[in-house]
Protein backbone atom coordinates (compact mmCIF):
# COMPACT_ATOMS: atom_id res chain seq x y z
CA UNK A 1 0.00 0.00 0.00
CA UNK A 2 1.22 3.50 -0.82
CA UNK A 3 1.38 6.20 1.86
CA UNK A 4 -1.08 8.35 -0.10
CA UNK A 5 -3.68 5.58 0.17
CA UNK A 6 -3.57 5.27 3.97
CA UNK A 7 -6.83 6.29 5.67
CA UNK A 8 -4.89 7.88 8.54
CA UNK A 9 -1.89 10.16 8.55
CA UNK A 10 -1.03 9.03 12.04
CA UNK A 11 -2.17 6.32 14.47
CA UNK A 12 -1.31 6.57 18.18
CA UNK A 13 -1.36 3.30 20.09
CA UNK A 14 -2.03 4.10 23.75
CA UNK A 15 -4.23 6.84 25.17
CA UNK A 16 -2.47 7.31 28.50
CA UNK A 17 -1.08 10.64 29.64
CA UNK A 18 1.56 10.91 26.89
CA UNK A 19 -0.49 9.39 24.05
CA UNK A 20 -3.49 11.63 24.78
CA UNK A 21 -1.21 14.68 25.01
CA UNK A 22 0.30 13.86 21.61
CA UNK A 23 -3.14 13.59 20.02
CA UNK A 24 -4.11 16.99 21.46
CA UNK A 25 -0.83 18.53 20.26
CA UNK A 26 -1.38 17.30 16.69
CA UNK A 27 -5.11 18.01 16.48
CA UNK A 28 -4.80 21.63 15.25
CA UNK A 29 -2.64 20.56 12.27
CA UNK A 30 -5.53 19.06 10.32
CA UNK A 31 -4.06 15.56 10.22
CA UNK A 32 -6.23 12.44 10.11
CA UNK A 33 -5.44 10.87 13.50
CA UNK A 34 -6.53 7.60 15.10
CA UNK A 35 -6.05 7.06 18.84
CA UNK A 36 -6.34 3.42 19.92
CA UNK A 37 -6.97 2.90 23.61
CA UNK A 38 -7.83 -0.17 25.68
CA UNK A 39 -10.15 1.74 28.04
CA UNK A 40 -13.36 3.29 26.71
CA UNK A 41 -13.81 7.09 27.01
CA UNK A 42 -15.79 8.13 30.05
CA UNK A 43 -14.27 5.39 32.21
CA UNK A 44 -11.01 7.19 32.98
CA UNK A 45 -11.07 6.02 36.59
CA UNK A 46 -10.39 2.53 35.24
CA UNK A 47 -7.37 3.57 33.18
CA UNK A 48 -4.11 2.29 34.70
CA UNK A 49 -2.44 5.66 34.08
CA UNK A 50 -5.25 7.69 35.64
CA UNK A 51 -5.01 6.42 39.22
CA UNK A 52 -4.51 8.25 42.51
CA UNK A 53 -0.75 8.50 42.10
CA UNK A 54 0.51 12.03 41.68
CA UNK A 55 2.86 13.51 39.10
CA UNK A 56 5.15 16.52 39.52
CA UNK A 57 4.67 18.68 36.44
CA UNK A 58 7.54 20.89 35.31
CA UNK A 59 6.71 24.47 34.37
CA UNK A 60 7.34 23.63 30.72
CA UNK A 61 4.73 20.89 30.98
CA UNK A 62 2.28 23.33 32.57
CA UNK A 63 2.86 25.85 29.75
CA UNK A 64 2.18 23.11 27.21
CA UNK A 65 -1.05 22.08 28.93
CA UNK A 66 -2.12 25.71 29.11
CA UNK A 67 -1.42 26.14 25.39
CA UNK A 68 -3.40 22.98 24.62
CA UNK A 69 -6.36 24.36 26.56
CA UNK A 70 -6.46 21.70 29.29
CA UNK A 71 -4.61 23.31 32.22
CA UNK A 72 -7.67 25.14 33.60
CA UNK A 73 -9.38 21.78 34.13
CA UNK A 74 -6.42 20.65 36.28
CA UNK A 75 -5.83 23.78 38.38
CA UNK A 76 -8.32 22.93 41.11
CA UNK A 77 -6.16 19.93 42.05
CA UNK A 78 -2.74 21.38 41.13
CA UNK A 79 -0.55 22.17 44.15
CA UNK A 80 2.40 24.51 43.48
CA UNK A 81 5.87 23.53 44.66
CA UNK A 82 7.36 26.68 46.19
CA UNK A 83 10.44 25.03 47.67
CA UNK A 84 12.39 21.77 47.41
CA UNK A 85 14.17 20.33 50.46
CA UNK A 86 16.72 17.52 50.02
CA UNK A 87 18.28 15.62 52.95
CA UNK A 88 20.19 12.42 53.74
CA UNK A 89 18.87 10.37 56.68
CA UNK A 90 21.22 10.19 59.64
CA UNK A 91 23.74 12.59 58.10
CA UNK A 92 24.43 16.30 58.36
CA UNK A 93 23.79 18.54 55.39
CA UNK A 94 20.74 19.42 53.35
CA UNK A 95 19.91 21.42 50.26
CA UNK A 96 17.07 23.81 49.52
CA UNK A 97 15.79 25.44 46.34
CA UNK A 98 13.31 28.30 46.60
CA UNK A 99 11.09 29.43 43.72
CA UNK A 100 11.26 33.08 44.83
CA UNK A 101 15.06 33.04 44.79
CA UNK A 102 14.93 31.74 41.21
CA UNK A 103 12.39 34.34 40.12
CA UNK A 104 9.69 31.70 39.59
CA UNK A 105 6.09 31.50 40.75
CA UNK A 106 6.61 27.79 41.41
CA UNK A 107 9.22 25.12 40.72
CA UNK A 108 6.46 22.90 39.40
CA UNK A 109 3.01 21.58 40.32
CA UNK A 110 1.83 18.30 41.84
CA UNK A 111 -1.33 16.94 40.21
CA UNK A 112 -3.11 13.58 40.66
CA UNK A 113 -2.84 11.42 37.54
CA UNK A 114 -6.61 11.07 37.66
CA UNK A 115 -7.06 14.83 37.22
CA UNK A 116 -4.50 15.01 34.39
CA UNK A 117 -6.15 12.16 32.52
CA UNK A 118 -9.65 13.57 32.91
CA UNK A 119 -8.58 16.97 31.56
CA UNK A 120 -6.79 15.43 28.57
CA UNK A 121 -9.78 13.29 27.61
CA UNK A 122 -12.14 16.23 27.97
CA UNK A 123 -9.89 18.04 25.51
CA UNK A 124 -9.92 15.09 23.12
CA UNK A 125 -13.70 15.16 23.19
CA UNK A 126 -13.50 18.56 21.47
CA UNK A 127 -11.15 17.37 18.69
CA UNK A 128 -13.03 16.57 15.48
CA UNK A 129 -9.86 15.38 13.70
CA UNK A 130 -9.05 12.63 16.24
CA UNK A 131 -10.89 9.32 15.91
CA UNK A 132 -10.85 7.59 19.29
CA UNK A 133 -11.03 3.82 18.83
CA UNK A 134 -11.85 2.28 22.21
CA UNK A 135 -11.98 -0.06 23.96
CA UNK A 136 -9.52 -1.59 21.51
CA UNK A 137 -7.00 -4.32 22.27
CA UNK A 138 -4.03 -3.95 19.93
CA UNK A 139 -2.72 -7.34 18.85
CA UNK A 140 0.00 -6.45 16.36
CA UNK A 141 1.62 -4.00 13.98
CA UNK A 142 3.45 -4.54 10.69
CA UNK A 143 5.12 -2.57 7.92
CA UNK A 144 3.33 -3.00 4.59
CA UNK A 145 4.91 -1.06 1.76
CA UNK A 146 4.84 2.66 2.55
CA UNK A 147 2.44 2.36 5.48
CA UNK A 148 2.31 0.64 8.84
CA UNK A 149 -0.75 -1.33 9.86
CA UNK A 150 -2.18 -1.88 13.34
CA UNK A 151 -4.22 -4.97 14.12
CA UNK A 152 -6.71 -4.71 16.98
CA UNK A 153 -9.86 -6.21 18.44
CA UNK A 154 -12.98 -4.08 18.91
CA UNK A 155 -16.39 -5.34 19.99
CA UNK A 156 -15.18 -8.92 19.60
CA UNK A 157 -14.06 -8.41 15.98
CA UNK A 158 -10.54 -8.38 14.55
CA UNK A 159 -9.80 -5.23 12.57
CA UNK A 160 -6.91 -3.49 10.86
CA UNK A 161 -6.10 0.13 10.10
CA UNK A 162 -3.27 1.68 8.10
CA UNK A 163 -1.40 4.91 8.76
CA UNK A 164 1.55 6.77 7.33
CA UNK A 165 3.04 6.91 10.81
CA UNK A 166 2.32 4.77 13.88
CA UNK A 167 3.30 6.04 17.33
CA UNK A 168 4.03 3.55 20.10
CA UNK A 169 2.70 5.13 23.30
CA UNK A 170 1.70 1.83 24.87
CA UNK A 171 3.98 1.74 27.89
CA UNK A 172 7.20 0.13 29.07
CA UNK A 173 6.22 -3.28 27.69
CA UNK A 174 5.20 -1.82 24.32
CA UNK A 175 3.88 -4.48 21.95
CA UNK A 176 4.13 -2.15 18.97
CA UNK A 177 7.75 -1.26 19.71
CA UNK A 178 8.76 -4.88 20.23
CA UNK A 179 7.03 -6.11 17.05
CA UNK A 180 8.88 -3.48 15.05
CA UNK A 181 12.18 -5.02 16.18
CA UNK A 182 13.14 -2.31 18.67
CA UNK A 183 14.27 -3.87 21.92
CA UNK A 184 14.76 -2.20 25.28
CA UNK A 185 17.49 -2.36 27.91
CA UNK A 186 16.29 -2.87 31.49
CA UNK A 187 18.19 -2.18 34.70
CA UNK A 188 16.55 -3.62 37.81
CA UNK A 189 17.09 -1.29 40.76
CA UNK A 190 15.86 -3.94 43.21
CA UNK A 191 13.64 -1.27 44.72
CA UNK A 192 9.87 -0.98 45.02
CA UNK A 193 7.92 2.24 45.55
CA UNK A 194 4.99 2.51 47.96
CA UNK A 195 2.56 5.33 47.17
CA UNK A 196 -0.15 6.77 49.42
CA UNK A 197 -1.74 10.00 50.60
CA UNK A 198 -1.07 11.14 54.17
CA UNK A 199 -2.51 13.74 56.55
CA UNK A 200 0.13 15.66 58.49
CA UNK A 201 0.08 17.65 61.73
CA UNK A 202 1.65 20.69 60.07
CA UNK A 203 0.74 22.33 56.77
CA UNK A 204 3.21 21.40 54.04
CA UNK A 205 3.62 25.08 53.06
CA UNK A 206 4.08 23.92 49.45
CA UNK A 207 7.46 22.29 50.13
CA UNK A 208 8.45 19.11 48.27
CA UNK A 209 10.74 16.88 50.33
CA UNK A 210 13.25 14.39 48.97
CA UNK A 211 14.93 12.34 51.70
CA UNK A 212 17.50 9.66 51.06
CA UNK A 213 17.57 6.61 53.32
CA UNK A 214 19.63 3.41 53.34
CA UNK A 215 16.82 1.48 51.64
CA UNK A 216 15.97 4.16 49.05
CA UNK A 217 14.64 7.69 48.58
CA UNK A 218 11.45 9.10 50.11
CA UNK A 219 9.47 11.86 48.44
CA UNK A 220 6.71 13.79 50.22
CA UNK A 221 4.83 16.09 47.85
CA UNK A 222 2.30 18.85 48.63
CA UNK A 223 -1.32 18.39 47.59
CA UNK A 224 -4.02 21.04 47.22
CA UNK A 225 -6.16 20.08 50.21
CA UNK A 226 -3.31 20.27 52.72
CA UNK A 227 -2.57 16.56 52.50
CA UNK A 228 0.67 15.14 51.08
CA UNK A 229 1.47 12.42 48.60
CA UNK A 230 4.26 10.05 49.57
CA UNK A 231 6.54 7.84 47.53
CA UNK A 232 8.49 5.53 49.83
CA UNK A 233 11.17 3.47 48.09
CA UNK A 234 12.49 0.34 49.76
CA UNK A 235 13.78 -3.13 48.97
CA UNK A 236 11.08 -5.55 47.73
CA UNK A 237 11.19 -7.80 50.80
CA UNK A 238 10.86 -4.79 53.08
CA UNK A 239 7.97 -3.42 51.03
CA UNK A 240 6.05 -6.66 51.45
CA UNK A 241 6.38 -6.28 55.22
CA UNK A 242 5.40 -2.59 55.16
CA UNK A 243 2.30 -3.23 53.09
CA UNK A 244 1.19 -5.88 55.60
CA UNK A 245 1.28 -3.41 58.53
CA UNK A 246 -1.89 -1.78 59.77
CA UNK A 247 -2.20 2.00 59.32
CA UNK A 248 -0.87 2.92 62.77
CA UNK A 249 2.18 0.68 62.40
CA UNK A 250 2.85 1.93 58.86
CA UNK A 251 2.64 5.57 59.99
CA UNK A 252 5.05 4.89 62.86
CA UNK A 253 7.63 3.32 60.53
CA UNK A 254 7.30 6.10 58.00
CA UNK A 255 7.65 8.70 60.76
CA UNK A 256 10.97 7.17 61.82
CA UNK A 257 12.24 7.20 58.23
CA UNK A 258 11.11 10.73 57.36
CA UNK A 259 11.41 12.64 60.62
CA UNK A 260 9.33 15.47 62.10
CA UNK A 261 9.61 18.23 59.49
CA UNK A 262 5.84 18.04 59.00
CA UNK A 263 5.05 17.14 62.59
CA UNK A 264 3.22 13.90 63.21
CA UNK A 265 1.67 11.88 60.42
CA UNK A 266 -1.95 11.47 61.46
CA UNK A 267 -3.60 9.29 58.81
CA UNK A 268 -2.65 7.35 55.69
CA UNK A 269 -4.84 6.45 52.73
CA UNK A 270 -4.83 3.38 50.54
CA UNK A 271 -1.36 2.10 49.76
CA UNK A 272 -0.14 0.84 46.38
CA UNK A 273 3.25 -0.33 45.13
CA UNK A 274 5.21 -0.80 41.91
CA UNK A 275 8.70 -2.06 41.08
CA UNK A 276 11.32 0.40 39.90
CA UNK A 277 13.45 -0.16 36.81
CA UNK A 278 15.29 1.88 34.24
CA UNK A 279 14.05 0.97 30.77
CA UNK A 280 15.48 2.43 27.55
CA UNK A 281 14.37 1.59 24.03
CA UNK A 282 17.28 0.91 21.69
CA UNK A 283 16.10 3.77 19.51
CA UNK A 284 13.20 6.18 19.19
CA UNK A 285 12.21 5.33 15.63
CA UNK A 286 11.75 2.54 13.11
CA UNK A 287 10.27 2.40 9.62
CA UNK A 288 7.01 4.39 9.81
CA UNK A 289 7.23 4.23 13.61
CA UNK A 290 7.97 6.68 16.44
CA UNK A 291 8.32 5.69 20.10
CA UNK A 292 7.27 8.05 22.90
CA UNK A 293 6.79 8.16 26.67
CA UNK A 294 7.30 5.03 28.74
CA UNK A 295 7.62 2.99 25.55
CA UNK A 296 10.82 4.98 24.91
CA UNK A 297 12.06 5.12 28.50
CA UNK A 298 10.87 4.36 32.01
CA UNK A 299 12.72 6.17 34.79
CA UNK A 300 13.14 5.91 38.55
CA UNK A 301 10.87 8.54 40.19
CA UNK A 302 13.76 9.92 42.27
CA UNK A 303 13.72 13.35 40.60
CA UNK A 304 10.21 13.40 39.15
CA UNK A 305 11.47 13.56 35.55
CA UNK A 306 9.76 10.58 33.89
CA UNK A 307 6.47 12.03 32.70
CA UNK A 308 7.99 15.41 31.83
CA UNK A 309 10.59 13.68 29.65
CA UNK A 310 7.90 11.53 28.03
CA UNK A 311 5.75 14.57 27.31
CA UNK A 312 8.73 16.24 25.67
CA UNK A 313 8.84 13.20 23.37
CA UNK A 314 5.26 13.98 22.34
CA UNK A 315 5.83 17.73 22.00
CA UNK A 316 9.01 17.24 19.99
CA UNK A 317 7.40 14.79 17.58
CA UNK A 318 4.44 17.12 17.11
CA UNK A 319 6.76 20.05 16.42
CA UNK A 320 8.86 18.14 13.89
CA UNK A 321 5.67 17.19 12.04
CA UNK A 322 4.38 20.78 12.20
CA UNK A 323 7.67 22.18 10.90
CA UNK A 324 7.59 19.92 7.84
CA UNK A 325 3.86 20.21 7.17
CA UNK A 326 3.45 22.15 3.93
CA UNK A 327 -0.01 20.91 3.02
CA UNK A 328 -2.52 18.10 3.40
CA UNK A 329 -0.32 15.72 1.40
CA UNK A 330 2.61 16.01 3.81
CA UNK A 331 3.83 12.59 4.92
CA UNK A 332 4.60 12.48 8.70
CA UNK A 333 6.37 9.12 8.43
CA UNK A 334 9.32 9.95 6.17
CA UNK A 335 12.81 8.80 7.25
CA UNK A 336 14.06 12.40 7.30
CA UNK A 337 11.32 13.54 9.67
CA UNK A 338 11.79 10.58 11.98
CA UNK A 339 15.56 11.05 12.05
CA UNK A 340 15.10 14.67 13.14
CA UNK A 341 12.83 13.50 15.95
CA UNK A 342 15.24 10.73 17.01
CA UNK A 343 18.26 13.03 17.22
CA UNK A 344 16.34 15.59 19.26
CA UNK A 345 15.08 13.04 21.75
CA UNK A 346 18.27 11.06 22.22
CA UNK A 347 20.21 14.09 23.50
CA UNK A 348 17.48 15.03 26.00
CA UNK A 349 17.05 11.44 27.19
CA UNK A 350 20.78 10.88 27.65
CA UNK A 351 21.02 13.91 29.94
CA UNK A 352 17.98 13.06 32.09
CA UNK A 353 18.80 9.33 32.38
CA UNK A 354 22.36 10.16 33.46
CA UNK A 355 21.02 12.56 36.09
CA UNK A 356 18.36 10.28 37.58
CA UNK A 357 20.37 7.05 37.39
CA UNK A 358 23.36 8.82 38.91
CA UNK A 359 21.26 9.99 41.85
CA UNK A 360 19.92 6.49 42.46
CA UNK A 361 23.42 5.02 42.53
CA UNK A 362 24.99 7.84 44.54
CA UNK A 363 22.39 7.73 47.30
CA UNK A 364 22.06 3.94 47.38
CA UNK A 365 25.65 3.21 48.40
CA UNK A 366 26.23 2.18 52.04
CA UNK A 367 29.90 3.22 52.05
CA UNK A 368 30.54 5.57 54.97
CA UNK A 369 33.18 7.71 53.25
CA UNK A 370 30.97 8.31 50.24
CA UNK A 371 28.00 9.12 52.47
CA UNK A 372 30.14 11.76 54.19
CA UNK A 373 31.06 13.23 50.81
CA UNK A 374 27.35 13.27 49.91
CA UNK A 375 26.59 15.26 53.04
CA UNK A 376 29.39 17.72 52.28
CA UNK A 377 28.05 17.99 48.74
CA UNK A 378 24.59 18.87 50.01
CA UNK A 379 26.06 21.52 52.28
CA UNK A 380 28.10 22.98 49.42
CA UNK A 381 25.09 22.88 47.11
CA UNK A 382 23.03 24.80 49.67
CA UNK A 383 25.38 27.80 49.54
CA UNK A 384 26.20 27.82 45.81
CA UNK A 385 23.71 29.89 43.75
CA UNK A 386 24.85 28.47 40.35
CA UNK A 387 24.19 24.91 41.54
CA UNK A 388 20.76 25.89 42.82
CA UNK A 389 19.94 27.59 39.52
CA UNK A 390 20.97 24.47 37.62
CA UNK A 391 18.66 22.28 39.71
CA UNK A 392 15.86 24.84 39.37
CA UNK A 393 16.23 24.76 35.58
CA UNK A 394 16.01 20.98 35.64
CA UNK A 395 13.00 21.13 37.95
CA UNK A 396 11.11 23.35 35.52
CA UNK A 397 11.95 21.12 32.57
CA UNK A 398 14.72 23.07 30.89
CA UNK A 399 16.50 21.36 28.00
CA UNK A 400 18.99 22.44 25.36
CA UNK A 401 16.24 22.45 22.75
CA UNK A 402 12.89 23.30 24.32
CA UNK A 403 9.73 22.38 22.36
CA UNK A 404 7.59 25.33 21.31
CA UNK A 405 4.58 24.04 23.23
CA UNK A 406 6.70 24.03 26.40
CA UNK A 407 7.35 27.72 25.73
CA UNK A 408 3.65 28.44 25.22
CA UNK A 409 3.75 28.69 21.39
CA UNK A 410 0.86 26.93 19.59
CA UNK A 411 1.90 24.63 16.75
CA UNK A 412 -1.03 25.68 14.58
CA UNK A 413 0.63 29.07 14.12
CA UNK A 414 3.55 27.39 12.32
CA UNK A 415 1.55 26.39 9.25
Amino acid sequence: MNASDAPYDLAIVGGGLVGASLALSLAPLGLRIALLEAVAPGTGDQHPSFDERTTALANGTVRAFRTLGVWDAMTREAAPIRRIHVSDQGRFGSARVDADEQGLEALGYVVPNRAIGAALWQGLGRCATVDVIAPARVTGSALEGDVRTVQYELDGESRTLAARLVVAADGVHSLVREQSGIGADRIEYEQTAITAVVVTQRFHDHVAYERFTESGPIAVLPLTDGRCGLVWTARPAEVERLLALDDAEFIAEFQRAFGLRLGRFLRVGQRASYDLVLSRAERHVGPRLAVVGNAAQGLHPIAGQGFNLGLRDAMSLAEVIADRRLGAATDPGTPELLQDYAEWREADRRRIVAFTDGLVRLFSTPLGALRTLRSLGLLAFDVLPPAKSALARLSVGAAERVPRLARGVPLAGLR
